[in-house]
């Protein structure tokens, strides 16, 4: 999966959009009605900034912001990284590591074409992965007890 194309693994369905005015309860009700846990803010057809349900958070509820009344334009996080369809998942997986975000836009020729997320990488494979290497690491320690024993 990991060495898999962004383009093959993005979300296209679950691509959300909205302009900037947009106020923030308005697009944390889009988010949850949709299931998803980024808006993504476009302007006159661009990518200009990503809000999260880690905006909403920090930027809206912690400092005491008023929802109803703060623009996602006062809140989101401008010019997000992007990633390119043709990159692996892996890179896209370490790029959201490495900058500590767990949202990322893919855009090909300057157009906003769908989203990868953090999310992504919990499908059935590497939910098997995990619980695999999980039963390892149980025998591993299993072991390990039974030898000081001895």
């Amino acid at each position: 999966m990991f060495g898999q194309s962004v383009r093959s693994v993005m979300e296209r369905k679950k691509l959300v959009t909205a302009p900037p005015s947009t106020v923030a309860s308005k697009a944390a009700r889009l988010m949850a009605r949709r299931k998803v846990g980024a808006v993504l803010v476009v302007e006159r057809g661009k990518l200009i900034g990503i809000f999260t349900e880690r905006d909403a958070l920090f930027r809206i509820m912690a400092k005491g912001r008023d929802p109803r009344a703060t623009t996602l334009a006062d809140v989101m996080t401008k010019a997000p990284t992007t990633i390119h369809p043709d990159k692996s998942f892996g890179y896209a997986l370490i790029v959201m590591h490495e900058n500590g975000f767990r949202h990322l836009p893919v855009v090909e020729d300057g157009r906003l074409i769908g989203i990868v997320s953090a999310r992504n990488a919990l499908d059935p494979d590497l939910e098997e992965f995990v619980s695999e290497s999980r039963r390892r690491e149980q025998i591993m320690r299993e072991a390990e007890i039974n030898r000081s024993r001895e």
